[in-house]
């Protein structure tokens, strides 16, 4: 069981109006909309997927690194190496 299951569908909704929110750019842009209104739906879309991105490391801590820490060893030192090369792409993207 991965560490979201619980809360699976509240992260599927999510997704899904993220989906929405970038068809909505690409008509934004086939629409030859104003570049900073455009922008800013960019941001929001941005922003959306942060949120969710965030969500799920706060629920892989939670579970799998939790998890694989009261395990221990090498299986503890991999899953808390895997978080922090995790959260290292996120801060850079």
């Amino acid at each position: 069981m991965r560490g979201y299951t619980s809360d699976k569908d509240g992260y599927l909704t999510r997704l899904r109006r993220i989906e929405g929110q970038i068809r909505g750019l690409q008509r934004m842009v086939e629409n030859d909309e104003y570049c900073i209104d455009v922008l800013a739906q960019i941001a929001a879309a941005t922003k959306a997927l942060q949120s969710v991105s965030l969500g799920l490391m706060d629920e892989h801590l939670k579970h799998c690194v939790a998890e694989a820490i009261a395990v221990g060893g090498d299986t503890a030192d991999a899953k808390v190496r895997e978080a922090s090369e995790a959260i290292a792409r996120l801060v850079r993207s």
